[in-house]
C-alpha cells in the first residue's frame, strides 16, 4: 500500500445471472450479499492492491462479517448489468463498516444498499485482532463517511428519495 491518492468510492459491475433469481426473475435475496461481497472482494485487488486471500495464507489476518443491514428497493432482474459501488463509511482498530450500493447500469435507479460490519480476524488465535498501523494510515485514505453520521434507515429514505426524484426527470 504505498501512500497515493486513492479512490475513496469504488465500483464494478456485474451481470445478474439466471441460477440467483428468484421465479419473479428478480435477483434472489440473500444473492445481493454474495454480490456485493464478491464486488468489494475484486475492488479491494483492482484499486487498492490489497488480495484478502494472499493476506489470509501469509498471515492468518481477514475479516470476518459481524452485521449485514440491507434494503432492497428495486428489484435487479435477470440478465440485468449492475454497478456495484463501495465505501468505507467508519472504522476503528478492529472493525470496519462498509456501504455498498447496488445501482442499474447506468447509475440512475439504486436497487439495494447494504451496510456491512466487518471485524478484523486473526485465524489462529481465533479471536478480533487489532488493525495494524499501516491499515489505520490506508483507512484514513480511503475513509468516506456520510454527512451527520446518517444512521441506516435515514440513508434508506434519502436513496429512495433521490430514486423518485430520477424516475421525475426520466418522465
Amino acid at each position: 500500500m504505498e501512500t497515493l491518492t486513492l479512490e475513496k468510492e469504488v465500483e464494478s459491475q456485474t451481470l445478474v445471472r439466471f441460477p440467483d433469481c428468484d421465479p419473479f426473475n428478480h435477483l434472489n435475496n440473500s444473492k445481493y450479499i454474495d454480490y456485493i461481497i464478491n464486488a468489494r472482494e475484486d475492488q479491494l485487488l483492482k484499486y487498492y492492491d490489497i488480495d484478502i486471500h494472499k493476506m489470509v495464507k501469509e498471515t492468518g489476518l481477514t475479516w470476518v462479517v459481524a452485521q449485514n443491514n440491507i434494503s432492497y428497493i428495486v428489484p435487479a432482474e435477470i440478465m440485468e448489468t449492475v454497478t456495484i459501488q463501495t465505501r468505507l463509511l467508519s472504522f476503528n482498530e478492529k472493525t470496519l463498516l462498509l456501504e455498498a450500493l447496488m445501482w442499474d447500469k447506468d447509475k440512475t435507479i439504486i436497487k439495494a444498499v447494504m451496510w456491512s460490519k466487518q471485524a478484523h480476524y486473526n485465524l489462529q488465535t481465533k479471536r478480533s485482532h487489532q488493525h495494524s498501523d499501516e491499515f489505520m494510515d490506508f483507512f484514513k485514505s480511503i475513509h468516506y463517511p456520510l454527512p451527520d453520521n446518517m444512521l441506516f434507515d435515514e440513508r434508506v429514505k434519502s436513496l429512495k428519495q433521490q430514486n423518485i426524484r430520477q424516475w421525475k426527470q426520466a418522465i
